[in-house]
This record gives structure tokens, sequence and C-alpha cells, in this order.
């Protein structure tokens, strides 16, 4: 009964050391996917206006390694890492179609309009379904998908130069794109 006092000051203390433990030990970009080495799930989108066509499970199995990259114009993480998407399509360095989300039409292809497409195919989440189904926690968020379909990374936040190198590069590599 004396050691009472002791139960909050302890439970305290382990908290305080998880999330010590936590903030320096983890990465939020690396968040777990259960979709990685699965298919990516069914889908089927109409395009942003003026950027078709249209995006469906069916056009990620090229192949070749592709990038779905969820974006929103309403996003400054995505304009963030944009100028980068563009580079990496003027170097042909691997197709990226775009999954627009909870957007509307005309602010999506506002924006494509203003920033430029760096985007093979283009598909419009409007009730963010997609996204559901994709478990985006939200934008922008790059899923690596296989030659065959399958989830290989999903990397959240914005994409820089050196994530690329580090994470989407080898995948480019190792699937032999």
């Amino acid at each position: 009964m004396r050691f009472r006092f002791l139960i909050p000051v302890l439970t305290f203390a382990a908290i305080a050391i998880v999330m010590w433990y936590a903030l320096f030990n983890l990465n939020p970009t690396e968040i777990p996917s259960e979709l990685v080495s699965k298919p990516a799930p069914e889908f089927a989108l109409d395009a942003v206006p003026g950027y078709g066509p249209e995006l469906s499970k069916s056009d990620l199995a090229t192949g070749k390694v592709v990038l779905l990259n969820v974006f929103a114009s309403w996003c400054v993480a995505c304009l963030a890492e944009h100028p980068f998407f563009m580079e990496i399509k003027q170097q042909n360095l691997v197709e990226i179609y775009g999954l627009n989300y909870k957007d509307t039409p005309d602010a999506a292809a506002q924006w494509l309009d203003r920033h430029g497409n760096p985007y093979s195919r283009t598909g419009m989440d409007i009730k963010g379904r997609v996204g559901i189904d994709f478990g985006v926690y939200g934008v922008p968020e790059t899923f690596v998908i296989s030659p065959d379909g399958k989830i290989l990374d999903k990397i959240i936040g914005p994409v820089s130069r050196e994530m690329f190198e580090e994470r989407i590069r080898p995948l480019l590599n190792g699937a032999g794109s």
C-alpha cells in the first residue's frame, strides 16, 4: 500500500521509454503494408479529363516495374515531389501512373496543366475507394509494382532522389527493368 504512488510514475516511465525508442529508431516512411508481395487490388477508373487513357489494374502488369503515384491537387507534398517525377519521365527511367485521390476532375486537370504530366495514365479516385483498397494513409504515396502486377514496395510521403536511389532503383535493377 505504501508504494501505490509508484504505479503512475512507473507507467509514465514505461510510456516515455517506448516513445523515446520510437522517436529515434523508427522511420515513418517505412510503415509496413499488408499488400507488399500481393497482387494490386482490382480497380478501373476514368482518366483525369484531358489526361487519358483511363487506368485499371490490368495496366499495372506491363512486363516491367512501374510506379503508381497517389497524388492530389490540394497536396503540398505532391507538389514537392512532382519536379522529380517530371525528371524521371524525361529520362525514361520508369513508367509512372497517377492515381488522383479525393480530388475534383477540374482541379486535377488544372494542376497537371500547370505543373506538367509525368504520368502515362491517370485515374480519378474521387471517393477514395481505390485508395482504401491500396491501404492509402494520405497523399503522396507511391507504390512500386512488379512486372506481373504485384506490389513490391509502398513509399509514404514525397519521393526524393535519395529515396529513389535507395528504395526504387534496386527494385528496377532486380526486376531487369
